[in-house]
């Protein structure tokens, strides 16, 4: 047999239970991190990379697995796992689909990356890092996998529990006070969890997300007000998480307070409110739905709205470069959840597109600040004559230098090489300001052209439409003005005597995540083909609800005839 056979068939028997793989590793690598006590960093940091390369793989091989053709002897786009071998809706179940799939996968390359850079130094600044990292990382996956009510709330309160630590990582009074803000703020969204579902399940009489559609649509019409509060309920929580204005107060001073990979990581919570809230409208709401489809629709894109404006207003209005950052994480919320709202499957193709190349973008500026910050720092604690080995100078000394060649320090203008560590540092902002800004010819504009390609093919001249596409171009302007002006003083007025010092294992995440980009710029026609065919599957959720309530317990095993040899 050839090993190609071979391999697809080793994988096709043992893609069910893969299902699980990107929720067990993070979760059995915590376990065991904690068992090697505190004087084993070495091998915590060797385990933390090596879990999230198998994470990575396993979320690869279930986004192949997903997208493979249905022959109609497997699963197709869908896969159902069922842990405790109870059918739905009475067991809990994990869904793997285009959707899930594709944001585990995104999951898998900044947690690989953020994991890599951390062995550089900053997992020595406190204790525990990689076990929270992995329960993390466990509690992201689970919550994109999961196909019940109940244990999203579960895997949300282990990934908060797990970002709680990792935000007070390092110590320090902003940590503690932007933790304060950050615990407070998710405490009050998981009561609103708690409130919304409670109701949800009074009037159901279920919580898994696909019998919920089905009996949505069958609700007697008194019903209906309550099953809309729920809602409402539920999406003020996910709203919350998802750091929408009003409730964005919090996000960024927590995310400029963190230390930079768990900044990086960080970029993915927001879109997991993104995530839940586009999973449930599209669900609990879908055309099929009778009185209740689209509900909340104007309200989704009004807040969408608010928090683009917000994001935008707050980039041009600061220069620190970790709330540029975080600034650029409202943007993207807000884009994304206007986007959902315009309720159109080429926008929403459009906007999974954008998620990817945003949360990449976003993730490798979290880590890029870091060098830049500390090469900045170091370059100002020593004066620019003692570096140059300058006799000290006074003011009275500066003069017109007559060689045009030499700067103040009169060393040569031109034909000098610039050396790597700035050239690294230079162009991956560039690079970064490229795709937060949208601008040509990388996938940060490619994901909003299509957005407002797709807003005017199907919503003609509404205004909605017109509006998101203002706002959508007055904020990558204003986010170019932003970066640029804060480029210019970082790398061109400032004095830097000393060159960056960019040890192997920060440069290769950051390098990576930003060829991850020019790789979905490159792949823009597949990507967006796995975009529209996930939208149109949102749209029309019925092979989602075949899938998880047609699903079948495994049979045990047949007990031995009496007499017969066990």
């Amino acid at each position: 047999m050839e090993p190609v056979h071979l391999l697809d068939r080793l994988l096709d028997f043992s893609m069910p239970h893969l299902v699980a793989v990107p929720i067990l590793v993070p979760l059995l690598t915590a376990a065991l991190m904690l068992l090697l006590g505190e004087n084993r960093r070495r091998a915590k940091s060797a385990l933390s990379v090596v879990s999230g390369l198998v994470g990575l793989l396993a979320a690869l091989a279930l986004l192949r697995w997903v997208n493979a053709p249905d022959t109609g002897d497997g699963p197709g786009s869908i896969g159902v796992y069922l842990p405790g071998n109870w059918q739905a809706p009475f067991g809990i179940v994990l869904v793997a689909d285009r959707l899930s799939t594709m944001m585990v996968a995104l999951t898998g390359v900044v947690a690989f990356a953020a994991s890599i850079y951390s062995t550089s130094r900053w997992d020595r600044a406190g204790v525990h890092f990689h076990p929270l990292l992995q329960l993390q990382l466990m509690g992201l996956n689970g919550a994109f996998l999961t196909g019940d009510l109940f244990n999203l709330f579960v895997f949300f309160e282990v990934m908060l529990a797990a970002s709680y630590g990792l935000l007070l990582h390092g110590s320090g009074r902003l940590r503690v006070q932007a933790g304060l803000h950050y615990i407070a703020i998710n405490l009050a969204a998981s009561s609103l969890f708690l409130i919304g579902a409670a109701l949800l399940y009074g009037v159901t009489g279920t919580l898994n997300m696909a019998d919920l559609s089905v009996r949505i649509a069958e609700l007697a019409p008194a019903d209906r007000g309550l099953v809309h509060a729920a809602a409402a309920i539920l999406a003020t929580a996910f709203f919350a998480k998802a750091g929408v204005w009003p409730l964005n107060f919090w996000l960024v001073p927590a995310y400029s307070a963190a230390v930079s990979p768990v900044g990086a990581v960080f970029a993915l919570l927001t879109k997991l409110g993104i995530y839940t809230l586009l999973r449930l409208w599209t669900l609990l709401f879908a055309p099929d739905a009778g009185a209740s489809a689209a509900f909340g629709q104007s309200a989704l894109i009004a807040i969408g709205l608010a928090t683009l404006f917000a994001g935008a207003m707050g980039i041009v209005g600061t220069q620190r470069l970790s709330n540029l950052a975080g600034f650029s994480v409202l943007v993207s919320a807000g884009t994304l959840l206007t986007a959902i709202g315009l309720g159109e499957p080429a926008v929403w193709a459009g906007a999974l597109y954008y998620l990817l190349s945003s949360t990449l973008a976003v993730s490798a500026f979290f880590l890029l600040i870091d060098m830049i910050e500390r090469w900045r720092n170091a370059g100002m604690s020593v004066a620019p004559h003692e570096a140059a080995g300058n006799a000290p100078f006074l003011a009275e000394d500066l003069r017109v230098l007559d060689d045009v060649n030499l700067d103040d320090e009169a060393q040569a203008l031109y034909g000098r090489a610039i050396p790597a560590g700035v050239a690294f540092l230079g162009l991956s902002f560039i690079g970064c300001t490229l795709l937060l800004a949208g601008l040509p010819p990388l996938s940060g504009f490619v994901g909003k052209f299509a957005m407002l390609s797709g807003a005017f093919v199907t919503s003609g001249t509404s205004t909605p439409a017109w509006i998101f596409l203002a706002l959508l171009l007055a904020s990558g302007f204003l986010a170019l003005i932003a970066l640029s002006r804060t480029g210019i003083r970082h790398f061109w007025t400032q004095p830097h005597p000393t060159m960056p010092a960019l040890p192997a294992l920060e440069v290769l995440p950051v390098a990576g995540l930003l060829a991850a980009c020019v790789a979905l710029t490159i792949w823009a026609g597949p990507v967006m083909r796995h975009a529209l065919i996930t939208a149109e599957g949102l749209r029309t959720p019925t092979a989602y609800r075949d899938a998880v309530l047609k699903a079948r317990q495994v049979p045990n095993p047949a007990a031995p005839a009496k007499g017969a040899a066990p």
